[in-house]
This record gives C-alpha cells, structure tokens and sequence, in this order.
C-alpha cells in the first residue's frame, strides 16, 4: 500500500508550511529505525528543495547509551557520518550530534561502580541517566541559543494503542505543533503520525537510496534479521523500554525476552551469544540477595546495591567477554571512574584497576597535583 497522495502531501506541506513561518531551528530525533528515517528523509529532501537563502539550522540528534546492540550502532554511526559529509557539501546547515550520557551516569559506572540492580519495569533509572539527560542537554542548549526549537518526532498512531491515545490527547496548535510537557521552550511536530506502517515501509522502498546518499539496505536487513521495531529517540519517561522485540540496549533487563537480539543471532551473528548471556545472568544476579548489601544506599535497612565482591565479579565476567566478542564493552573513562567510586567507598587497593590490566586494558588515571 504506497502513501496516498493526499497524506505525502499534507505531509510535505505541514513541513514547508512550519519550516518557512518562523527562524527557530529544528531538531529531528533520528534513531535509524524506519519512522525516524523517514521523517529525516522527507525533511531533507525539503532541504534540498530549497533556496539557499532560505535554508537555516537543522539538527538532526541520536541517542547512544553506550550499551546499544553493536551491530545497530555501527549502522546508525555510519549513517550519520553520511549525512554529516552530505550535508557539508551540499551547502545544507544541517548539525549531527550523537549524545551520550556523561561517563558518571553510564550503565556500567551505576551497575559496576554504584552496583545499582539492573533496572526493573519498576525502576528503570536507566531512562532517565541514559536517555532523557543527553537528549535534553542538547536540545535546551540548541533552545538556548535561538530561544526556542521545534523537535520532530517519528511517532504513529498507527504504532500502538498507547501511543494513538498519547497522541490524540494533546493540545496541538493550528500548525499541528505542541508544546513539549518536560523540555521548555520545545515545540513538537509529529509530521507522520497518521502514516501506517505500511505506507512508511513502501515510501523508503520506493526512495532508496536516500537523499544522502545512504541506501536502505542495511537498515532494511536489521529489520529481517531482528523481526524488529526501532526504539524511538526518549525524550520523556512515558516512552515504553525498548527491549524486547525492538532495537534497544543489549543489556535491557526491562523486558522478560530479548527477541531483537535472538533474531540477531538466529540470523548469523552469533557472536553476539555472549552479550545474551551475560544479559540474562544480569537479570539473575538481581534476584540474590546474597550478592546485594543488606542496607541501602541512603543507610535504610533492606535489600541494597550490589556488595563489593560483586562488582569485582560483573566487571570480571564483563572484560572476560570483550576479549570473546572482541569488542570494546566499557569504555577506559567508565574504568576510571567505577575506580574512583569504588575508592571513594570500599577499595583502597585499586581493585578495578588491577582487574582491567588482568584482561590487557591499560586505563591511564590522572594523579592528583601535589
């Protein structure tokens, strides 16, 4: 089913109409998933369209939680580096910005240096420090140079229930904008909301490569491999967890399945084995009491963070199998810093450090001035 005419070009006249009444910058939320890309690709073959006294800034932001499926995040960073290149010589004011959490509110600095529990459909602090944080930084910070942005999401009513309600139940203004609930001065358009999955799917297969000159292909086969959706760009806690049966973080212990992953591995990429394996024993390690603290973090009594031994253990088992995947899992920052947490709490042997160099990683701490 190709998009009808009248919905590509409602489309493409909501984008023009809002992109030439007013100065202030966009901000698309591109993930590399299929809604997000083509809400990119429409927005840029707009771009292109157009005049060059008439182009102004456009930046196009992605999330990296530095625990992202490694296959999806090779394809997401190559693709921004195509657009980056593109738009440089195409004379387009077009930014890319990949954000990551700061190394302090990393997963492996909470789970290894903090031994927070891996987070639960009750507790999903990792939304908030690895997610909403980043993406919010940069989008007041862009805000705060120009006053106000417009941020342009991938969401479809089409998508979920939920989703369809969330979208109905706001207040949109005569241009189809509406204010962000949780970052000031942001204006939110969702130019594809009344697309269905399959006008979405036909609109990139019948336009490929896209305008910058990236094909489809790879993303394409991501989506046979995984049998998968894309995990949207989080801009606020109502977004559900993107486990699951959806492109997400290969440490997810939201979701009871990983089934994005074990499509991955189905498929042929079986290396990524033990990255599932060491998820589910992330799940499992929660649930013994005996490796949590029996008092928690603020000094109550109860079932707390992961004890010392623990965390020795996750860090073990987690550099144990970057020499199997031969991938770099934790990053020599987050090695310094789960050090100078551990120091600041329990380890004055410089434990993690004599870990790391054990598995041939050399992480280089600053020493303190005299």
């Amino acid at each position: 089913m190709t998009p009808t005419n009248d919905v590509l070009e409602n489309t493409r006249i909501q984008l023009l109409s809002n992109y030439m009444a007013d100065q202030r910058p966009w901000v698309v939320a591109y993930s590399g998933g299929k809604d997000s890309t083509l809400v990119l690709q429409l927005v840029y073959e707009m771009l292109l369209s157009l005049p060059a006294d008439k182009l102004r800034p456009v930046h196009v932001i992605a999330s990296d939680t530095m625990v992202e499926t490694p296959i999806v995040v090779d394809y997401v960073n190559n693709n921004l580096e195509q657009i980056r290149q593109h738009a440089q010589n195409s004379h387009l004011d077009v930014s890319v910005h990949l954000v990551q959490p700061d190394i302090d509110n990393s997963f492996w600095c909470n789970i290894i240096g903090r031994g927070y529990p891996p987070p639960t459909r009750w507790f999903r602090w990792c939304t908030t420090k690895l997610k909403i944080k980043p993406i919010r930084r940069v989008i007041e910070d862009i805000a705060a140079d120009y006053g106000s942005v417009v941020l342009l999401l991938g969401t479809r009513i089409a998508e979920s229930s939920n989703r369809s309600r969330q979208i109905k139940s706001r207040d949109y203004s005569s241009s189809g904008l509406n204010p962000h609930h949780e970052i000031p001065n942001a204006l939110v358009m969702q130019p594809i909301a009344d697309w269905t999955t399959e006008q979405v799917w036909e609109y990139l297969y019948e336009h490929n490569p896209a305008p910058w000159s990236a094909t489809h292909d790879e993303m394409l086969s991501l989506y046979r491999q995984a049998n998968s959706g894309e995990c949207p760009v989080v801009t606020d806690l109502s977004t559900p967890a993107c486990g699951g049966n959806r492109f997400g973080c290969w440490t997810c212990t939201v979701v009871k399945e990983d089934k994005s992953m074990q499509g991955f591995i189905n498929s042929g990429d079986e290396w990524m084995l033990p990255l599932y394996d060491f998820r589910q024993k992330l799940k499992d390690w929660r649930e013994e009491e005996d490796l949590r603290n029996k008092f928690k973090r603020d000094g109550r009594e109860g079932l707390g963070a992961f004890n010392s031994a623990t965390r020795q253990m996750i860090l073990r088992e987690l550099l144990a199998i970057e020499k199997v995947v031969k991938r770099v899992l934790v990053k020599d920052e987050e090695l310094i810093e789960i050090q100078r947490i551990w120091s600041d709490e329990f380890d004055m042997r410089q434990s993690a450090m004599r870990v790391a160099y054990e598995y041939g990683r050399t992480p280089m701490m600053k020493r303190k001035a005299a």
